[in-house]
């Protein structure tokens, strides 16, 4: 096993507090309103809004450790650039980030704040990470690759640590889906201290394919994926993540666009924050099914708020 409890527990001594220790706590207007206790891990209040910083700094904290320099690349829809780009700053390693042409204009913005090199390329994220490792190739430079490199799980599992250490054990864990990184992290994290809860993947129904995969045991791929929740939008799933998922995934769920809206448009109203669409498909799986989750504890994750002003309006202040 690539994952492992011990090396999620080391992870935290390298990652900058600033990311670490997030809020987690019952929402109790959403538990009144879906009929089951709701913990939410809210992992959009640090410098780059979004969980991802986590693993870039476990990932990154292993480069310089074996002494190199970079320049690093990636891909990113947007989230994963910044945490690379956060990380690479704060210990002087130059980031080149590939992101697709059509990639959050405010994800490229805060990209080129921290400091990295930001290029556009192709239609979607996967186009844009084959481009980032042709680069790479080229001019041999190290690649960083979410939930390919475990170090991003790693810190990830951080998550599932905090979450086992309040003192309260879910029944469920409802955690989006993307790479893989965080569910494998968190997952890992929560069978060690409490075998017990059940661990629910969710994606978007217009982004299925690492669901897809895990059903048939074999790498599924989608021409499109053409959902609002841009930092979950895999086409093209990464082999070795599939594989950390081994016994680790009790179930999976697949949301719809609107739900997801919804979705954000009550953590708007409830706790006044501004929340992305890959972030609150946790919440939206058990929106659209609360039967599942009746009478029981569900947590999931916040986990990631980059909006720009015209999706503020558009989803959580329209009519």
């Amino acid at each position: 096993m690539r994952l492992t409890i011990d090396r999620i527990r080391a992870a935290r001594a390298v990652i900058d507090p600033v990311f670490l220790n997030s809020p987690y706590f019952e929402c109790e207007p959403l538990s009144a309103e879906l009929g089951c206790r709701v913990l939410l891990k809210v992992e959009v209040l640090n410098p780059i809004r979004s969980f991802k910083g986590r693993g870039a700094e476990a990932y990154m904290s292993s480069l310089t450790s074996a002494g190199e320099t970079g320049p690093v690349v990636c891909a990113s829809a947007g989230n994963f650039g910044q945490a690379i780009g956060y990380a690479g700053r704060r210990r002087s390693l130059p980031v080149v980030v590939y992101a697709a042409e059509n990639a959050n204009p405010l994800k490229i913005e805060r990209m080129r704040a921290l400091g990295a090199e930001v290029r556009l390329e192709g239609a979607d994220f996967d186009a844009a990470k084959d481009a980032s490792r042709a680069f790479g190739e080229a001019n041999g430079l190290r690649l960083a690759v979410d939930s390919l490199d475990v170090e991003t799980a790693e810190g990830a599992g951080t998550m599932g640590l905090e979450m086992l250490e309040a003192g309260t054990a879910p029944d469920l864990a409802v955690i989006p889906l993307g790479n893989g990184a965080m569910i494998n992290g968190i997952a890992t994290a929560i069978r060690d201290g409490a075998p017990e809860t059940r661990i629910v993947a969710v994606q978007a129904e217009q982004a299925p394919a690492m669901i897809e995969s895990l059903k048939t045991g074999d790498i599924v791929t989608t021409e499109t994926a053409d959902t609002i929740a841009d930092g979950i939008g895999v086409r093209v799933p990464v082999p070795e993540a599939l594989s950390d998922m081994e016994g680790l995934i009790d179930d999976t769920a697949l949301v719809a666009e609107e739900t997801m809206i919804r979705a954000m448009r009550l953590i708007y109203r409830h706790l006044g924050l501004v929340v992305e669409p890959s972030g609150v498909v946790g919440l939206s799986a058990i929106l659209e099914n609360p039967a599942a989750y009746a009478g029981q504890t569900a947590a999931t994750v916040l986990c990631g708020g980059n909006l720009t002003p015209e999706q503020v309006a558009k989803w959580l202040h329209a009519d």
